[in-house]
């Protein structure tokens, strides 16, 4: 067995252990390991080429999400911000420890961790690939959803869009506007996207 299937292997079996789970496909799944594998089908769409580092990142990127959840933190924005760093870094460190037993280098294990904690995002090509596939992933299967919960005030869902596309560059922009949208879903994203052209 190869050592990017080993990874896999061991990053499928860890997010197999979130006990939340999801419908997709009329199949149950464990919520982080439903989102590894739409993440790592988004990579290689924006990325049919991608090497061996963005795909390792991908499949992993938020492995164990469910073992650090938001409510472990108090309210409020600081301490928000602080439980996302916090995340990032325990993704970044389950993923060097499965990627060690697989076999990996230390270099190796140095890149992936760079590009799960986003580092030089607009300036690495891995990192802003990964940060248009997280986009994706929430457009497609998030986002209609989670709009509804700001029905009663759309400028906010305008607000959330615009900050996420701001993330993405054209390439993932192409994508985002391929997505099938309700009629009102597709309303706030030209709303988000004309904020940007401004």
């Amino acid at each position: 067995m190869s050592n990017l299937k080993e990874a896999f292997r061991l990053f499928d079996e860890y997010n197999m252990h979130d006990p939340r789970t999801l419908e997709w496909d009329s199949t149950t799944y464990p919520v982080e390991y439903a989102y590894a594998l739409r993440l790592y089908d988004w990579v290689l769409k924006l990325q049919p080429e991608a090497g061996e580092e963005l795909l390792l990142a991908s499949r992993s990127q938020h492995i164990g999400r469910w073992e650090m959840p938001r409510e472990s933190y108090p309210e409020g924005r600081e301490p928000y911000l602080k439980w996302r760093k916090d995340l990032a870094q325990h993704h970044a460190t389950v993923t060097a420890q499965l990627m060690q037993q697989a076999g990996y280098s230390d270099e190796q294990i140095a890149r992936v961790s760079e590009i799960i904690l986003k580092k030089r995002i607009k300036v690495d090509a891995d990192v802003q690939t990964m940060e248009n596939a997280l986009c994706l992933v929430f457009l497609e299967y998030q986002y209609e959803d989670f709009r509804k919960k700001y029905e009663g005030d759309p400028d906010k869902m305008v607000n959330i869009l615009y900050k996420s596309l701001l993330k993405m560059d054209a390439h993932g922009h192409a994508f985002a506007l391929q997505l099938p949208y309700s009629d009102g879903g597709l309303e706030l994203i030209k709303q988000a996207l004309t904020r940007m052209a401004k």
